[in-house]
């Protein structure tokens, strides 16, 4: 695993410098809710990140192990990306988020069951997402 720079011992700040740029959060969420694995889904995805850019959030998310790499059945040439236990476990952030977003800038349609269900009940649905990305890795 690299070693980051600590800009101060802060929790929210060591955690921010793994994960928290726009991109990599964008990587996440594409994992996470579109069940995105491969290095041509993350380019496709509407925000238009770079190549450069994609392959160095998706080496520095590997090196702090947040998702995994193995090869892609296909072809030895691509690869495809999990999260591991420890991206797995971001996902209440991510629910967090799209809470936060709804409660304050309304829901995007295609959001609007998603939001429903994690608004009454929270635990169970971020449980059922967490537990279909375990039962995907096994």
């Amino acid at each position: 695993m690299s070693q980051i720079k600590k800009r101060s011992e802060c929790p929210i700040s060591c955690s921010l410098d793994i994960w928290g740029d726009k991109w990599s959060l964008l990587i996440i969420r594409d994992m996470i809710f579109y069940k995105k694995s491969s290095y041509g889904e993350f380019l496709k995805s509407p925000e238009g990140i770079a190549t450069n850019i994609l392959a160095s959030r998706l080496q520095n998310l590997e090196e702090n192990g947040i998702i995994g790499k193995s090869e892609h059945p296909d072809s030895k040439a691509k690869f495809l990306y999990k999260l591991t236990e420890k991206g797995i476990d971001l996902i209440p952030i991510f629910v967090e988020i799209h809470l936060w977003y709804a409660k304050y800038s309304g829901v995007p349609a295609e959001f609007k069951a998603a939001v429903s269900a994690a608004t009454q009940d929270k635990e169970a649905y971020v449980r059922s997402i967490k537990d279909a990305w375990r039962k995907a890795a096994s």
